[in-house]
């Protein structure tokens, strides 16, 4: 190899090379172009975002407890409001009246109350059996009972998860 004098310059040839035809999207790309303030803005966007967010979480559920608050608030002064209501029938005296009358049978001296006592009706249990006017009494020897629980308690080897109870008899 020889040494070139300088400024001279050795020919070369240019070779035309076709290259593929770039697309929209392509073009779009290689159009795009980052300098320092667009980098510098979008890291400030990026750093702004991953500040705020746990605060606006925050805040966001700070302003679901207020509004929960806030409800609650409302229903206790609506029952407060209900509360004093009651309070103003109960210092009217023709309100205290009507309620000693209705559930106590009170009257004003010289008044006449008269209670329905058989209103035709037939009185039926909770179970829906209709109730009896006989009275019902079962005679149970409870001595016996008492004795037979006691010795089959203390005299006996089983466990007590294995002890049947005695049967009680009794006559009607």
């Amino acid at each position: 190899m020889t040494k070139q004098a300088r400024g001279t310059r050795v020919p070369t040839t240019r070779v035309p090379v076709s290259m593929p035809e770039e697309n929209a999207s392509g073009q779009w790309l290689r159009s795009i172009r980052l300098s320092g303030f667009a980098i510098t803005a979008l890291s400030l966007i990026v750093l702004f975002v991953v500040v705020l967010a746990p605060s606006l979480r925050i805040f966001i559920d700070q302003r679901q407890q207020i509004a929960a608050l806030e409800a609650q608030n409302a229903a206790a002064k609506a029952a407060v409001g209900t509360l004093k209501e009651q309070k103003a029938r109960w210092d009217d005296p023709t309100y205290v009246e009507s309620l000693a009358r209705q559930r106590l049978n009170y009257v004003i001296p010289g008044e006449f109350s008269y209670l329905v006592i058989d209103d035709g009706k037939t009185a039926t249990a909770q179970s829906g059996q209709p109730i009896s006017d006989k009275i019902q009494t079962t005679q149970v020897d409870w001595l016996g009972s008492l004795l037979s629980s006691v010795f089959t308690a203390g005299l006996t080897d089983a466990p007590a998860n294995k002890i049947v109870a005695p049967v009680i008899t009794g006559s009607q």
